[in-house]
């Protein structure tokens, strides 16, 4: 069950939705606007790159002159005095910031993946989703997508391929990424600047991984080495099977299996402290 509360530089308000069973649910019942969505470490108490998840939202705001009910400084105050009052032991956090400047806070207890699923990897499948934006994160599109989401439990798959024109851009809440021949591919645009997508990238670079800015056709699903898709709250979970297609030789890859180990290891430096 999710928690909902509209915050201002006064404080926060609990707000009440006929929805409340899932953070998806909850944004549904809210003015359109923009969003963010992370994981808190450390009993609550923390966050991964908290700064880029804000920048995220507050960014655009002021582009379009748009003052929000809360300014960052004033939003981590308050979530830091929700979550420190919350009962899970960690929490998926949503933060929302409507067209209309008004700020929502979101949490609901954080329900890791089985193991099962980093050691042998999931299957994606093609949908028909595309966003009008992608450089924004917007609340319209969980709505727009719901149908296709509501889909991939039928067909036994964990995420769903956003394709354009045959290529590969990401997924429906997560990024893409194939291997191939030792270098690490990903769509260089048209896709969401997702937060752990720039950290991959980041200690890809550093470890000297040759990184090819392309998307993957889906018709040469067959002939990558491995792949995986990156998220705040999933962190990195390798794909074995993409539409009915055998990646690799169906396990996680050696590849991905390294910086697997280098991003858990990374997050312990890089946590900040969710109070400003």
């Amino acid at each position: 069950m999710v928690t909902l509360w509209k915050i201002t530089g006064q404080g926060s308000e609990e707000v009440r939705l006929p929805d409340l069973s899932s953070l998806d649910a909850a944004t549904n019942g809210l003015p359109d606007g923009l969003y963010s969505t992370f994981r808190t470490f450390r009993q609550r108490t923390h966050a991964l790159d908290l700064k880029t998840h804000l920048d995220r939202l507050y960014l655009p705001a002021a582009k379009k002159g748009l003052r929000p009910s809360a300014d960052s400084v004033s939003l981590r105050r308050t979530m830091a005095d929700r979550l420190e009052a919350y009962s899970a032991d960690e929490a998926r956090v949503r933060i929302s910031l409507t067209h209309h400047g008004q700020v929502y806070l979101a949490l609901e207890p954080l329900k890791l993946l089985p193991r099962s699923v980093y050691e042998q990897g999931v299957r994606v499948v093609e949908t028909r989703a595309h966003r009008e934006n992608p450089t924004l994160k917007s609340t319209a599109f969980i709505a727009a997508s719901q149908a296709e989401r509501a889909q991939l439990a039928e067909q036994n798959a964990f995420e769903g391929l956003i394709v354009h024109h045959g290529q590969i851009l990401e997924c429906l809440t997560s990024n893409f990424f194939y291997v191939h021949t030792g270098k690490l591919g990903t769509a260089p645009r048209g896709v969401l600047n997702g937060v752990t997508r720039h950290e991959v990238l980041s200690i890809a670079r550093a470890e000297g991984i040759e990184i090819l800015y392309e998307p993957l056709p889906l018709s040469e699903a067959g002939k990558i080495d491995e792949a995986f898709l990156t998220s705040s709250s999933r962190g990195i979970v390798p794909i074995v099977d993409m539409d009915g297609t055998q990646v690799g030789d169906g396990r996680v890859g050696a590849l991905t299996l390294r910086l697997m180990r280098l991003y858990e290891a990374d997050i312990e430096k890089r946590v900040e402290p969710i109070r400003p």
